[in-house]
């Protein structure tokens, strides 16, 4: 899905936006701030308010610039002219979400900004009438039934114009949106990245294309023009693909080169350490930020989500509170009641507020997910398997529908089913040990034991998140009866669980205590045996069979006599 060759020859030739150009690097800080000013005012003027705000809120972390550097709107040309009164006209209609309306007093417009605005509300009009009917007639997980009708027009005059070369930055990226949404998404790829080209500063093409790449191969194809926006870009794309390292690294020369006070690049830290699984260091990111800008909602149900798997109520509770006093009909606020609901077990209450959230944005990837984990708290697994289904329709690269349609297939007991969403889950994450873990599981269900022996080595090389691989392998190695590898799995497991000095119980220990005592009571290790059989009397299903052992030891040790190796104890 390479973009075409040619792009960058259509892009210099295609018309742009009057007096905006950037610069390649971080050298002039005072430039890209002219910029971010002058791209949030246009694309204010088009109703592209996500990327105003973003390009605002990049402009307002870099220092001010005196009055005689604060640079005038782009001169209106004599098309603009002419259409002024319409355009002021609709723009007004627009704002109020009157779409149909403003279209028709842009009919026949010929400025740049004026046929955006037109084909902009027509393609809302379309998504609000589609969004209208879904909330009317159906429920939430059968959302993706309902078509914008306006899409098929918008793309024959938009596929139009471009032929003949008339579509500005901005018009090119609602072509590819449009093409997008009709699911044609090597077109859609193409048109974005010649967006880019013609107008570098638009946030709002790069985020699109980001949403269209699904792994670093594809990435490296792409003819992307040579600007600082692509590091923002590239940032943003690492921490997508889970290649977390490589973003973090951007993000902190993003950093270092004067964007340090900026809170998107905080919060995307924030995420990218949350989805390493880096809870403490997310979490404080996270509180960071929440001092620095109190009412912000972006990526707050990712905090939740965080707040949520320690356990933390009180915390969750407020920040539930608190949003929904700041703005409760948000997507994101939806989520974290869905959380705070969910962490009480009122898993009925939560799956409510996740709907609510996809009544809000149907194609909100972690609502999608989120209810169905509740499904299947509630053992609704038809319910849960639709709702993964539709996570992964906003978002192939989304791992955990994946792995949640593996869990649901395999309390289903089709192991097959369950192999595959698994792989698909290990594949997006290769060096998460859950992944792994489940896998093995998968393979030893089907008798495929040394593929299962793999998953679980790999799991415990990759570092082991919930400390079961060794276990698990250890137990492959007794029903195969290689007991000196069982022992040096169950051993391996006891170090590491000492090593990192959590006091967290894990059920296993026991186990592997009860092994080894066996293990080395048969090689005759006294002492070793002993010590495994003491460690055995500390937990309530092993300590009458260590004392037992401890017991055996002594008499044989006061008999000077030694068992045989084929009459082991049983423990």
């Amino acid at each position: 899905m390479a973009a075409n060759s040619s792009v960058v020859s259509v892009a210099a030739a295609a018309t742009t936006v009057p007096g905006v150009s950037t610069v390649a690097d971080f050298s002039d800080l005072r430039e890209i701030k002219k910029q971010l000013l002058l791209i949030a005012g246009l694309t204010r003027e088009r109703g592209l308010l996500h990327s105003s705000k973003w390009s605002a809120e990049l402009a307002f972390s870099l220092p001010a610039l005196p009055l005689s550097e604060l640079q005038p709107p782009p001169p209106l040309t004599e098309e603009d002219a002419q259409d002024v009164d319409a355009y002021t006209l609709a723009k007004a209609y627009f704002d109020v979400k009157e779409y149909d309306r403003a279209a028709h007093f842009l009919h026949g417009c010929n400025s740049k900004k004026a046929y955006f605005l037109y084909m902009y509300s027509r393609y809302l009009s379309g998504e609000k009438k589609k969004d209208d009917e879904t909330v009317d007639s159906l429920g939430p997980l059968e959302k993706g039934q309902v078509k914008n009708e306006a899409l098929r027009e918008l793309r024959v005059e938009l596929s139009r114009k471009h032929q003949a070369r008339g579509l500005d930055g901005f018009g090119l990226y609602l072509y590819g949106v449009v093409l997008r949404k009709l699911d044609l998404v090597k077109e859609a790829i193409d048109v974005f990245v010649e967006a880019t080209h013609v107008l570098p500063l638009h946030w709002g093409a790069w985020l699109e294309l980001c949403n269209l790449i699904t792994d670093k191969e594809m990435l490296k194809f792409l003819s992307l023009p040579d600007t600082w926006m692509k590091e923002f870009f590239l940032a943003h794309i690492y921490t997508e693909l889970q290649l977390i390292e490589e973003a973090l690294q951007k993000y902190q020369h993003l950093i270092d080169v004067g964007f340090s006070k900026s809170s998107y690049i905080v919060s995307q830290i924030a995420v990218a350490y949350h989805n390493i699984r880096d809870i403490d260091k997310a979490l404080s990111i996270f509180n960071e930020l929440r001092k620095q800008d109190p009412y912000r909602i972006e990526n707050m149900d990712t905090f939740s989500n965080l707040l949520y798997v320690r356990s933390m109520k009180s915390e969750l509770s407020y920040l539930a509170h608190n949003l929904c006093e700041i703005d409760k009909y948000r997507v994101e606020t939806c989520c974290v009641i869905g959380n705070y609901y969910s962490l009480r077990s009122q898993h009925e209450k939560a799956a409510l507020y996740f709907q609510r959230a996809l009544k809000l944005n149907p194609r909100y990837l972690g609502a999608w997910t989120l209810m169905g984990h509740e499904y299947m708290e509630m053992k609704n697994t038809s319910a849960a398997i639709q709702a993964y289904r539709h996570a992964i329709e906003v978002n192939k690269r989304d791992y955990r529908a994946w792995y949640g349609l593996g869990q649901t297939y395999e309390i289903l007991k089709m192991p097959f089913y369950c192999l595959y969403y698994y792989r698909r889950a290990h594949q997006l994450r290769p060096n998460d040990s859950r992944m792994l873990v489940a896998l093995g599981e998968c393979y030893e269900k089907l008798n495929q034991l040394v593929e299962a022996k793999k998953c679980y080595w790999r799991a415990y090389a990759v570092g082991d998140v919930e400390k079961m691989a060794l276990v698990k392998l250890a137990k492959l190695h007794e029903q195969l009866t290689e007991s000196e590898q069982a022992a040096q799995c169950y051993i391996k497991y006891i170090q590491d669980i000492y090593s990192c000095g959590e006091t967290v119980e894990h059920l296993e220990e026991s186990t592997a205590f009860r092994y080894l005592a066996q293990y080395y009571f048969k090689c005759k290790l006294w002492d070793e045996a002993s010590t495994c059989a003491q460690k055995c009397c500390a937990f309530n299903d092993t300590r009458e069979e260590g004392k037992a052992l401890l017991r055996q030891i002594l008499q044989l040790r006061n008999q000077g006599e030694t068992p045989t190796s084929d009459t082991p104890v049983q423990l």
